[in-house]
Order: C-alpha cells, then sequence, then structure tokens
C-alpha cells in the first residue's frame, strides 16, 4: 500500500514537472496570468494532487491552444481572473466546502433548532 502511494506520488510530481516545462514554452503574458491562477487555485482546492494535476492540464492545453491562436490571455479569461478561476474550479472540492460542511452539520447535530 505505502508503495503505490510513493509511486504514484513520484509519478504526480514527475507529470507536474512536465506540465510546468510547457507553461515555460508558453507566451510572457500567459506565463505570468497562468503563474497567478496556479497559485491561486493551488491555495483554493482541497482536491487531491491528482485532479488538481488534471485541471492544471486543463489550463494549460486551453493557453496553448489559446496563445498559438493569437488571442490576448485576457481574451481567455476575462477581465475577472477571480472569476474565471471560480468557475474553472467550481467541479473541484474547495477549502470552504469543508468549513461549508462543518457549519451545516453543527446546525444539523443541535438539537435545539428544529427544520
Amino acid at each position: 500500500m505505502w508503495m503505490n502511494l510513493i509511486k504514484k506520488m513520484m509519478d504526480d510530481k514527475k507529470e507536474y514537472k512536465k506540465q510546468m516545462m510547457r507553461v515555460e514554452a508558453l507566451p510572457e503574458d500567459y506565463r505570468f496570468v497562468f503563474y497567478k491562477i496556479h497559485e491561486y487555485m493551488w491555495r483554493l482546492s482541497k482536491a487531491d494532487g491528482s485532479e488538481m494535476l488534471n485541471k492544471q492540464q486543463e489550463l494549460i492545453t486551453l493557453f496553448e491552444e489559446s496563445s498559438s491562436d493569437g488571442k490576448h490571455v485576457l481574451e481567455v479569461t476575462g477581465k475577472d481572473v477571480a472569476g474565471f478561476c471560480d468557475e474553472f474550479l467550481r467541479d473541484t472540492k474547495k477549502w470552504m466546502d469543508l468549513y461549508s460542511d462543518k457549519l451545516n452539520e453543527a446546525i444539523r447535530r443541535n438539537n435545539r433548532i428544529h427544520i
């Protein structure tokens, strides 16, 4: 079991490095926005590493295709980059979900409040 976990972690690390090499090939404006989004999404997300690598892969592919089509990066994300990120990560678990779940569970367990 531990060996499988260690192998998975090593494979994920290799994949992460490959992805980041692709990021370095992006135009400067795309790289800048990517790194800002990268920081935001990895801090916000509670998803496991593999799920985040998949999301990151999607973002890199989107940026590669858009830059090769000659689009400006803000044509892709819009000016509200945080809003773009929130929508992009809509289907992933976020830390806020954990706090929301805890709050709702605490209310449900309280026998003084009847629904």
